[in-house]
């Protein structure tokens, strides 16, 4: 247990021969001072019996005010020895203070609510698991910001890849979510800079190969005859209409509506769900056949081009349902793809996302500038798109290896 005494700093006395009382907090064998803000001479100050003498002219006064002082920094000192498994001087003193370490998960938590409303309902799910997910290896909420030290860090990391088995990039992004509470808490000065123990804890992604399909292949997919009752066909359609319309996502695709469609310009202009930035761009041929392929006489400008959304009226109301239906039919879309793509006997396995990689591999291959390309995928930078232009220097090496001795 931490001891708490006034002790009168006799060698910071001033030239009046005043000197501070302060509140000593001992723990650990650690010393810690909390000025009290009374100034005292030595013939005043009675040690033995913690209180200042008669002799001061306010000594009733001061006394009563001491005594609080000590009074409520032992019931502070109580409740955190009480609370925190392991306390230390400095966290004591600092509680004295009235500047008391923040709790982790409260501060988290609360921010991911304050959150939710700027950024996607499934970035807001995204911080709320990762935060989530530290809470259960913790196995408790009562968790203060230095609390979390580097040795803690590398022990979550070995949970993650021992227990949970996860890959180095959901390792990294599990550390960075809770990274950004920091930076967050440092913003709002509710912890201090110095307490950043990730920067010591670092953890290397995993290399993902990116795989895409080849003009044979992208062909014989589009071609292909599928006995498979269900939404097979669509979700396939869904794929190649990614493929030649510029990469867009499984959530874009699977929201598009006629009304986005220009049919005279031949272009396609819609708020990208996940950078919320309205994207404008032209179609290719295929993309349009498949799009002539699913209007009727009937298709409204509010319809979805591709019938998939069941509950149209509850998707369009609440952005929640959206978010979980459109990870549910992703899902369902990524079965579907799977069955076909080891009908075509592909090395791989096929899922929606690669329709992106094979739109940007595809048209580098063809000669279309990078920066056009990065246009289409709506990259915030073109060093993401840059990825795809080292894939095609790779199979350039590949094809010099293979063919020229």
């Amino acid at each position: 247990m931490a001891s708490i005494k006034l002790v009168l700093r006799t060698n910071q006395e001033d030239k009046t021969g005043h000197s501070p009382l302060y509140i000593r907090v001992i723990k650990d064998r650690k010393a810690k001072f909390v000025a009290t803000g009374v100034k005292l001479k030595q013939t005043e100050w009675d040690d033995e019996k913690q209180k200042i003498k008669k002799n001061h002219p306010n000594s009733a006064r001061m006394n009563a005010f001491l005594s609080q002082k000590i009074a409520d920094a032992e019931g502070t000192v109580a409740d955190h020895e009480r609370k925190r498994q392991s306390v230390s001087a400095r966290k004591l003193k600092e509680a004295i203070k009235g500047k008391d370490m923040a709790n982790f998960f409260e501060y988290a938590y609360n921010r991911c609510e304050r959150i939710k409303g700027t950024v996607s309902v499934a970035t807001y799910k995204n911080y709320k698991q990762y935060v989530a997910k530290f809470e259960k290896f913790v196995g408790h909420r009562d968790v203060y910001f230095d609390d979390i030290t580097v040795t803690m860090l590398k022990d979550y990391v070995n949970y993650l890849s021992n227990t949970l088995k996860n890959g180095g990039t959901t390792i990294h992004y599990s550390l960075l979510i809770l990274s950004v509470m920091f930076r967050d808490a440092q913003r709002e000065d509710i912890i201090s800079e110095a307490i950043y123990p990730f920067s010591k804890v670092k953890v290397k992604r995993d290399k993902g190969k990116r795989l895409y399909l080849n003009k044979e292949q992208i062909e014989k997919l589009r071609t292909l005859k599928i006995e498979y009752t269900g939404k097979d066909e669509i979700f396939r359609d869904m794929f190649i209409f990614a493929v030649y319309a510029g990469g867009l996502r499984f959530s874009d695709v699977v929201s598009l509506k006629w009304e986005h469609f220009n049919e005279k310009e031949q272009r396609i202009t819609k708020e990208i769900r996940k950078t919320r930035r309205t994207h404008t761009f032209k179609i290719g041929q295929v993309a349009l056949g498949i799009l002539h392929q699913y209007k009727t006489e009937f298709s409204q400008p509010s319809d979805f081009v591709f019938p998939i959304i069941e509950d149209v009226e509850l998707f369009e109301a609440n952005e929640e349902y959206q978010a979980h239906i459109i990870n549910a039919k992703n899902i369902l879309c990524g079965q579907k793809l799977r069955r076909l793509g080891k009908d075509m006997e592909l090395p791989f396995s096929l899922s929606f996302h690669l329709s992106r990689h094979t739109f940007a591999t595809n048209a580098l291959n063809n000669g279309m500038r990078i920066e056009y390309v990065s246009k289409l995928l709506d990259h915030s930078d073109i060093g993401i798109t840059q990825i795809y232009a080292k894939v095609i220097s790779e199979e350039l090496d590949k094809a010099v290896e293979q063919y020229i001795n």
